[in-house]
C-alpha cells in the first residue's frame, strides 16, 4: 500500500468507529459540559494530547476549561466536571484522579473502549468508543494502525463533534470563538 492508500484505510476505520458511538451518550456528554461550572480534562500519552486539544476548543467557546497537571489548573469541586479519555480505562493515575474528583464532589465523565473498566465503573457518565486498545487484544475493532491510534483519532473526532454540538446549542460560530484565540503570537 502507498501512503495515500494507508490514509484512505484510516478514514474508513474512523467512519466505522464513529458510526458505532451512541448518539444518546454523546448528547449527554455535551449536556454535562454545558451545565458544569468548570471543566477539567485528563488523559495519558496521545489520549492526553487529544484532551489538551479539546480543552483548548472549550476555552475558545468561553468555557472555563483546564488540563490536569498544568501549572495554572485550579482545584476541582462540586458542580465541576472531570473528563477522562482512556482506551483501556485502567491507567492507574487516571483512575486515581477520577476517584479523587468524586471525593471532592465533582462529576466524572469518561471516554473509553472497555465499559467493564475501572474508569467506566467510577464515571457518572461515559461514551464507549469501539476501537482497539494499545495491546490490541481479542474482541476489539480491527485496525491496521499500531497500538491505540484508532481510539486516539476517534477520541479527537468525538471531542470535535461535541464542540460543534455545543456551538449549535449556544448559538456560537467560529468567528466568535476566534475572539478567545491566543493573540500574542
Amino acid at each position: 500500500m502507498n501512503t495515500v492508500q494507508y490514509a484512505a484505510e484510516i478514514v474508513k476505520e474512523l467512519q466505522r468507529s464513529v458510526a458505532l458511538i451512541s448518539e444518546e451518550k454523546a448528547q449527554e456528554f455535551a449536556d454535562r459540559i454545558r451545565n458544569a461550572r468548570k471543566v477539567f480534562v485528563a488523559g495519558a500519552g496521545r489520549s492526553g494530547l487529544m484532551g489538551k486539544a479539546f480543552a483548548m476548543r472549550l476555552m475558545h467557546m468561553g468555557i472555563d476549561a483546564y488540563v490536569i497537571g498544568e501549572t495554572i489548573t485550579p482545584g476541582i469541586g462540586p458542580d465541576d466536571l472531570l473528563i477522562v479519555g482512556s482506551g483501556s480505562g485502567e491507567t492507574q493515575s487516571l483512575v486515581a484522579m477520577a476517584r479523587k474528583a468524586k471525593q471532592l464532589g465533582a462529576l466524572v465523565g469518561a471516554v473509553f473502549i472497555r465499559p467493564e473498566s475501572s474508569l467506566a465503573g467510577l464515571s457518572d457518565f461515559g461514551v464507549e468508543v469501539p476501537a482497539a486498545t494499545k495491546d490490541q487484544t481479542q474482541d476489539q475493532a480491527v485496525t491496521i494502525q499500531p497500538m491505540g491510534s484508532l481510539f486516539e483519532q476517534t477520541l479527537l473526532i468525538l471531542y470535535d463533534a461535541v464542540i460543534l454540538k455545543l456551538m449549535e446549542q449556544t448559538d456560537q460560530d467560529s468567528g466568535q470563538m476566534f475572539g478567545n484565540h491566543a493573540n500574542l503570537e
